[in-house]
C-alpha cells in the first residue's frame, strides 16, 4: 500500500512541478490552483506513503523519480535543453535512488 501512495506522490509532484511552470509566477489563475491543489494531493499522499515505507527509500524515490520525470518533461513540453552533464547528473540520481531502495 506504501508504493501506491508514493506512486500518486510523485504523479502528484511532477503534475505541480508542470503546472508551477505554466503559472508564470502565480499569474494565472487555472494553472495555480491547479499546482496548490497537486501539492496539497502530493504532500498528502507522502505523508501516508512514510507510514508504510522508510522515509529514506520513500523520499530517495519521490525525489528521483520526480526529478527525472520533470527534465524530460521540461525538455519535450518546454523545450527546454540539457546538456551530456545534465544527462549524466540525471543517471547518477536514477542510480542513486536504485541504491537506496535496494539496501537502504
Amino acid at each position: 500500500m506504501g508504493y501506491v501512495y508514493l506512486a500518486f506522490a510523485i504523479l502528484a509532484e511532477i503534475i505541480g512541478t508542470t503546472l508551477l511552470k505554466m503559472t508564470e509566477g502565480f499569474t494565472k489563475l487555472i494553472p495555480s490552483i491547479g499546482c496548490v491543489i497537486a501539492y496539497v494531493i502530493c504532500y498528502f499522499t507522502f505523508s501516508k506513503c512514510i507510514s508504510y515505507i522508510n522515509l529514506n527509500v520513500g523520499y530517495a524515490t519521490w525525489c528521483g523519480i520526480g526529478i527525472v520525470a520533470t527534465t524530460i518533461i521540461a525538455v519535450v513540453l518546454f523545450k527546454e535543453q540539457i546538456s551530456l552533464l545534465g544527462i549524466i547528473g540525471i543517471i547518477l540520481i536514477i542510480i542513486g535512488s536504485i541504491f537506496v531502495n535496494l539496501f537502504g
